[in-house]
């Protein structure tokens, strides 16, 4: 596994990813972590698999390669000869599409450089669908457990450069400094190379949200790489790092952030649109590579995290 770019077929999109090496932690805050939430314990130990992560968030420039262009349609109009397509153009055109939103997204924070905002927890891993099928490559949500893994990044304090947060503002946009989203990769990075793991946008994980599922994880010894699945409900998945607008405790390594109703409050489109959060301008996502997952492609149309702990 080393470092790479992923290049988005058929566009002058590109972005990076940094390879995070398997192994065991200590997942969740210990009792004495000042202002942790009771949601973060107890500590248990977690096995993970190796993957790659994106370097940064997804970008606006990135996000709007799945959620506007017309891919088939577009290169018919273009006369291009749709037989000399890969399969991989194909299967991305066949994956959903957003509804084009009623309001501007970007609420006027600009789109270059700046990362992705207000999708519903659905809308991201449709992006990681269509992002498979273009690149013929398994990209997917990080679960929560890998998440904590890459920003503790072999650490085991509040934050991935120690307990102070005094020195947040050299890692992280938060309400101190943030007045708004900031375009990615513009603070230190963590250990590991991986920028804004704290701070700017709170990002989407694969799972479900419950309160009380380390208490179940902490009563199986070491568990191997623990998930809970989406169901189809809409509420509560989970988001983690904290954002611009978030106070310093909210931007530490274990906490926890579930999505609830209040995302949507001025949706214009509900009951109808599922695909945008109006009230979650504090919200993004990066994508994660398994190692181990590649050879199972067809799992892009639901999120695939094997393991022995999966619930």
């Amino acid at each position: 596994m080393k470092p790479y770019t992923e290049v988005i077929a058929g566009t002058e999109m590109k972005f990076d990813l940094l390879p995070i090496p398997g192994g065991v932690f200590e997942m969740g805050s210990p009792a004495t972590e000042s202002k942790r939430g009771d949601d973060e314990g107890p500590v248990h130990r977690v096995k993970i698999a190796p993957f790659w992560m994106g370097k940064y968030e997804v970008s606006w420039d990135e996000y709007y390669e799945y959620a506007l262009s017309l891919d088939i349609k577009r290169k018919e109009e273009e006369k291009i000869d749709l037989t000399t397509l890969p399969p991989t153009e194909k299967a991305a055109d066949a994956v959903t599409r957003p509804t084009p939103p009623y309001a501007d997204m970007t609420f006027g924070f600009g789109r270059r450089g700046q990362p992705a905002i207000c999708m519903t927890h659905h809308a991201a891993i449709e992006y990681c669908r269509w992002l498979s099928a273009k690149t013929g490559k398994t990209y997917r949500l990080p679960t929560e457990a890998e998440w904590e893994y890459a920003c503790r990044a072999g650490t085991k304090t509040a934050y991935s450069f120690g307990d102070d947060p005094s020195m947040l503002g050299d890692y992280a946009w938060f309400v101190e400094n943030g007045e708004k989203p900031q375009p990615v990769g513009k603070k230190k990075p963590n250990p590991w190379g991986l920028y804004d793991m704290h701070g700017n946008v709170a990002e989407w994980c694969v799972d479900l949200y419950a309160a009380d599922i380390y208490t179940k994880f902490a009563k199986q010894g070491e568990v191997d790489r623990p998930v809970l699945l989406p169901t189809g409900k809409e509420y509560p998945y989970v988001a983690r790092g904290g954002s611009w607008d978030d106070d310093p405790e909210k931007l530490r390594a274990a906490a926890r952030r579930p999505s609830n109703l209040d995302y949507s409050i001025r949706d214009p489109q509900r009951p109808q649109s599922i695909w945008w959060h109006t009230d979650a301008q504090f919200v993004g996502f990066r994508v994660v590579r398994p190692l181990d997952e590649q050879e199972n492609l067809k799992g892009f149309r639901s999120p695939v995290v094997k393991g022995k702990g999966t619930r």
